[in-house]
């Protein structure tokens, strides 16, 4: 998979089947539009190309009441990569983007940069300047430019649609089994592991640490809590842990958000190394204790509530 960082850096490219959206999660509904994407492209010999963009456009417009992240760029980008989407576009948002109209938004990305030839579309697709455009503006264009244009309706569970917002709900919620319905996969973030304070080193639970929401974009993380989860990318398998993801109040307070991840019986050195860690279900909210000792003795009933999940899963 190609990934460019705006549409100018091909605009002499092959003629492509396009989507364009924020795609945040890449839960089931997503998917189900990407892997038609795919299909389709394939059936009139043109490359799948995704746009999406960064930073999102809640954020540019309102930083501080946007919604809270659910994938990281890179996560998003492997979940396209899964799918075997060929190329992505990362459109900066900006001020000069944000201005233009329905028409400049066809005329000079998608007909001159993207040579987009067929476009599938959500059915609440807007774009443009003040999200102006839509299906139908959307179509007749089409029609001028010699482009196709198809739309795909909202994918379902349990009769509710499947949206990134439904998803933040259930994340915020702490229903990680919903969440994994939701996005047809456990839920998980990817970094690269960093050096720590080794406090949980000194408590007798070394962790791997992982920064989440290091700036603006990305201050307010999806879920918070104590965590069963696993760890991918150190092993061939899946290695069993309990994980903590917050503002760590007990030994921080200077709301940094790390992701902290405890695997059970390992020793290995892996400062450097990307993993993923999924988190698969929530124990319980985090918490401000008086003193070490006290989190400490957290930390083991969270261990043992964790290591329980696991028995009981390979029991199952």
């Amino acid at each position: 998979m190609n990934v460019f960082r705006g549409s100018t850096q091909f605009s002499a490219g092959p003629a492509c089947a396009l989507t364009i959206g924020n795609f945040d999660g890449v839960h089931r509904g997503h998917r189900a539009l990407l892997k038609q994407l795919k299909a389709g492209a394939q059936e009139r010999g043109l490359v799948s190309c995704v746009m999406t963009f960064e930073p999102h456009p809640k954020e540019f417009f309102s930083p501080e009441q946007a919604p809270p992240r659910i994938l990281n760029l890179r996560d998003k980008l492997c979940a396209f990569a899964d799918i075997g989407i060929d190329r992505v576009v990362v459109e900066h948002f900006n001020n000069a983007f944000a201005r233009l109209s329905p028409e400049e938004f066809v005329s000079e990305i998608i007909v001159k940069q993207l040579n987009a030839k067929w476009i599938l579309i959500g059915d609440d697709f807007c774009y443009g300047a003040k999200r102006a455009g839509n299906f139908a503006s959307l179509k007749a264009a089409g029609k001028k430019y010699g482009f196709e244009v198809s739309n795909i309706h909202t994918v379902l569970e349990d009769g509710e649609r499947i949206s990134s917002s439904a998803l933040r709900d259930a994340l915020a919620n702490g229903d990680m089994g919903q969440v994994s319905k939701l996005l047809g996969r456990p839920y998980g973030i990817s970094g690269h592991v960093i050096h720590g304070q080794q406090l949980g080193r000194t408590l007798g639970f070394p962790t791997l640490n992982l920064a989440v929401a290091n700036h603006l974009h990305h201050r307010k993380p999806a879920t918070t809590g104590i965590f069963t989860a696993q760890v991918i990318g150190l092993s061939d398998k899946p290695l069993p842990a309990v994980a903590s993801l917050g503002v760590r109040p007990t030994v921080e307070d200077e709301g940094r958000v790390l992701l902290e991840t405890h695997i059970f019986d390992y020793k290995q050195e892996v400062y450097g190394k990307l993993i993923t860690v999924e988190l698969l279900e929530k124990i319980r909210d985090e918490a401000k204790y008086p003193d070490l000792d006290t989190l400490t003795k957290a930390i083991a009933t969270d261990a043992m509530h964790a290591r329980n999940y696991f028995q009981k899963k390979a029991y199952a």
